[in-house]
């Protein structure tokens, strides 16, 4: 008797909880992928969807930008000068299917392979270039970045240096070399002055001499 009550317990467990776990949905942001016994069934677009309860299995996928801030990473530059540099990448799931099958954790993956890239980006340039030609290289690592993700169905949509962070004595130096050179500029300047106060004179009195 007990063990005819425990049955018609669960199977009216079952019958109540069975409905609420057939019901699943995704928003308009997100793309369902549909698994059914494991095997890939398709996508299904934003809404609610009635599956097959515990033979089904929904995976959402969002289609919004994502941003990924990438942590400071220790970089050896061209001529072997140690810097600290940092970004942030934004990208986004384009094709649903394969974000989901083709990579466990695409964020885990996106976020190392940026770390790697940038690495080697930045390393392949000096100091000077990594902060004046930061657009390029911003590019070249967006681009190396596409080749990879464009099987995991992810879209690097931009990449951005943050920061570039140089050893002390670097700094030093790049002090030094812009305060030689405002001093190089102001004394110039000064000369250039200095050459039309003595000149200035001279030339506004020959533009009157000889007949009027």
């Amino acid at each position: 008797m007990r063990v005819l009550i425990l049955l018609l317990a669960v199977a009216g467990t079952l019958v109540l909880v069975a409905p609420a776990m057939a019901v699943k949905g995704a928003t308009r942001d997100e793309m369902g992928v549909l698994f059914r016994l494991g095997r890939l069934v398709g996508t299904r677009s934003p809404g609610l969807r009635v599956i097959i309860a515990i033979v089904d299995v929904l995976r959402r996928v969002s289609l919004r930008i994502v941003t990924m801030p990438i942590q400071s990473q220790g970089i050896i530059t061209r001529d072997n000068v140690s810097v600290d540099g940092s970004a942030v990448g934004y990208f986004r799931a384009v094709d649903a299917v394969n974000s989901v099958i083709a990579i466990e954790n695409v964020h885990a993956a996106i976020d190392q392979i940026t770390q790697t890239t940038l690495r080697k980006a930045v390393g392949r340039h000096t100091p000077d270039e990594t902060l004046s030609e930061t657009g390029r290289i911003n590019l070249g690592i967006r681009n190396i970045l596409d080749v990879t993700t464009a099987g995991w169905g992810v879209e690097v949509t931009l990449v951005e240096l943050k920061d570039i962070q140089l050893p002390d004595s670097m700094q030093r130096a790049v002090a030094k070399q812009a305060v030689a050179e405002r001093e190089k500029r102001a004394g110039i300047i000064n000369a250039e002055g200095e050459s039309l106060a003595a000149f200035g004179p001279r030339r506004c009195l020959g533009r009157h001499d000889g007949p009027p």
